[in-house]
């Protein structure tokens, strides 16, 4: 079978679909990976073709400055999360377009997978579904679709449980709705227009799950707001994590299981200032003796961490996670989908403190499932953030929580459920398509069902 893989250039989409992709080659499938050149090296050493995205839509999301530097002096909030969401995931969407369209031109495919901010495909799914292969999304965030109380996403709202909780929630959504969902949706219509293909109804980051052939959440169903989901949302636990990313540091002997391990990370896009979260744990846990504080700073210098390093601190710019997991007692994160459920995955309770991109409402999933402490804040106070640490070591709920989500992830075959669902897919399209009829004007066709039931 012939896929190619979409991603958004940032590692923590390319991440999880690297670990699908793994899946995949394994399976004998041929895989080219589209997406930012930054990327090149890692896609053509694991033995993949790699496509370039056009180059107004190939950056570096590691410095997102450097794609919105405006976003600096915008606090967090819905203008932010507005203009965010512009620049980084609708402005690009006609560039993506057009390269995944030629892409398949020179190279046609049966099945096309790509990450749900990459709105490259959204043309696609909105074009005549028998002129095109088949699209699978993978759900590497939190599921946005409306929520059963009325909550707006991206404020970290936990559910409500009275009906004044459900008002106010309401009263929410709608100036979030005015703020963020109207403009920005406004903003994808015009370019779907451009491109000759129909507008939609609702926000795009909700089309994309309703309108994919299928849709791969990686997570488990706990770690999810409960609500009605379309057919397309399958739960299929987190992808296997990519071995060898990074050496095992020297000082791997130092983790030899007499003190507690505090793994800490602020990901690799929100980590352009260590003060937030790295620095204030380093400073909270620094006269614990019986902790050893590790962090990671995700590619970026170590000498980047403000003020001095711990005696019982060990630090490294990557860390291989399949190994350190398996140390950790105690995960400080800020909030990076991937990351938080593979530590979940491993039955490490955890604490967070995250407030931009989705990172809210990932945290606010940690509470609410019991696996961990969310401190709701982008820089938490030392002292809270001690006494945080401590009590999901010494208070047994929080690891029972987390072995209980362990086993949930532990009962989901991820690589036979993902596989499952590829077949089915491309058995059933390739049962009623011709494909050597295929042409690059099937966007400009006859709407696919599943948009007609959307409306």
């Amino acid at each position: 079978m012939k896929i190619l893989i979409a991603s958004t250039p940032a590692e923590g989409h390319l991440n999880p679909l690297l670990g699908i992709t793994r899946v995949l080659l394994a399976e004998g499938h041929e895989i080219a990976f589209f997406t930012g050149s930054v990327f090149r090296h890692r896609i053509e050493s694991s033995g993949m073709k790699f496509i370039s995205l056009p180059a107004s839509a190939d950056f570096d999301l590691r410095e997102l400055l450097s794609v919105a530097p405006e976003l600096k002096d915008i606090p967090a909030g819905p203008e932010w999360l507005r203009v965010c969401v512009r620049r980084v995931f609708i402005d690009p969407m006609a560039a993506q377009h057009q390269g995944l369209l030629q892409a398949i031109r020179e190279s046609p495919v049966d099945m096309v997978l790509c990450d749900d901010t990459f709105l490259g495909a959204l043309p696609m799914l909105l074009g005549a579904g028998s002129k095109r292969p088949s699209i699978v999304v993978c759900g590497t965030t939190f599921l946005r679709l409306p929520r059963e109380d009325g909550a707006p996403n991206f404020l970290g709202l936990p559910p409500a449980t009275t009906e004044e909780q459900r008002q106010q929630y309401a009263a929410m959504a709608r100036q979030v709705d005015e703020a963020v969902n109207q403009p920005n949706l406004l903003c994808v219509n015009e370019t779907l227009n451009t491109l000759g293909v129909g507008t939609l109804p609702i926000p795009a980051s909700q089309a994309i799950i309703k309108l994919a052939d299928a849709y791969l959440q990686l997570s488990v169903p706990s770690f999810e707001f409960p609500r009605k989901l379309p057919p397309t949302v399958h739960f299929v636990g987190t992808p296997p994590i990519v071995p060898n990313q990074a050496p095992v540091p020297s000082w791997a002997a130092d983790l030899d299981g007499k003190r507690k391990v505090v793994l800490v990370t602020q990901g690799t896009v929100a980590n352009h200032n260590f003060g937030l979260l790295v620095a204030p744990t380093l400073a909270a846990l620094a006269d614990e003796p019986d902790l050893l504080v590790v962090v990671t700073t995700g590619g970026r210098p170590v000498d980047a961490i403000p003020g001095p390093i711990p005696s019982n601190a060990r630090v490294s710019t990557y860390l291989p996670f399949e190994w350190i997991l398996k140390k950790t007692d105690v995960f400080v994160t800020n909030g990076g989908y991937g990351s938080v459920n593979q530590a979940m995955s491993f039955g490490i309770p955890i604490v967070s403190a995250g407030l931009t991109e989705d990172k809210a409402d990932v945290n606010a999933r940690i509470a609410w499932s019991g696996v961990g402490i969310n401190l709701a804040t982008n820089q938490p106070d030392p002292r809270v953030l001690r006494e945080a640490v401590r009590t999901v070591l010494e208070k047994p709920g929080y690891r029972t929580r987390a072995a209980s989500m362990a086993d949930e992830f532990a009962g989901l075959d991820t690589r036979s459920e993902i596989l499952s669902i590829i077949r089915r897919l491309v058995a059933d399209r390739k049962a009623t398509v011709d494909f050597a009829k295929k042409d690059s004007e099937y966007t400009r066709n006859e709407p696919p069902p599943s948009l007609a039931r959307m409306l």
